[in-house]
């Protein structure tokens, strides 16, 4: 696996690799990530991949990281609960 690019963001680490025929666009907040896996047939070249994570996207995966920790925590509060 080979790192192609980071992408600044102030609120996620982005990460996006070559492996295997495909991009992965890794992003991580604290203790979650989200992992996409783009064909590398499906894009013309590796920029195309950084106009793919425009504001829309990019909301919606910090939505989703919101999500993603309750999900945790509540997790956890029922584990604390045996």
């Amino acid at each position: 696996m080979r790192v192609v690019s980071e992408i600044p963001h102030p609120e996620v680490k982005i990460t996006i690799f070559s492996w295997n025929g495909k991009y992965l666009i890794k992003l991580e907040k604290g203790p979650l990530e989200q992992t996409y896996k783009v064909s590398e047939m499906d894009v013309l070249d590796e920029a195309d991949l950084s106009k793919m994570l425009d504001d829309t996207f990019l909301a919606k995966v910090l939505n989703r990281f919101a999500e993603m920790g309750q999900d945790l925590m509540a997790a956890q509060s029922r584990l604390d609960e045996f």
